[in-house]
This record gives structure tokens, sequence and C-alpha cells, in this order.
């Protein structure tokens, strides 16, 4: 890798609809910055998540996997 090129680690969050995904959904309604990198995944709820999804985010690229609730 050169200087010039940075890595840029690919985050899936697992978001709660009630909580984590609303805080989200304020953060980007007061044009609170925060990386491209980072995808929210809206859940009804994050007791939701199954070993599972994590395994598939990491199969399908995904260099971190955060659960929010």
């Amino acid at each position: 890798m050169s200087g010039s090129e940075s890595f840029e680690p690919q985050i899936i969050a697992f978001a709660c609809h009630h909580c984590a995904y609303a805080a989200a959904d304020l953060a980007g309604a007061l044009r609170l910055k925060y990386p491209t990198a980072v995808k929210v995944m809206e859940l009804p709820c994050s007791g939701r998540v199954d070993t599972l999804h994590i395994l598939h985010a990491f199969e399908d690229g995904a260099d971190g996997v955060v659960v929010a609730g």
C-alpha cells in the first residue's frame, strides 16, 4: 500500500429501530458526520440479531460488525 492510500474498514451496524437507529437518523438530520464506511441496518430489535447475520456480514466483506440497541 502506498502512502496516499489508506485503509478504511467497512463496518456493518445492526441498529434497533427504537434506540440506535433513531439516534443515527437524528445524527443525519443534524448533519453530523460519521464515516461513509459505516452501513447501518435497521432492525425491529437488536435482540433479533442472530449469529448467522454476523457471520454473513463478514462473509460479504465487512471488516467489523456493531450490534447497537
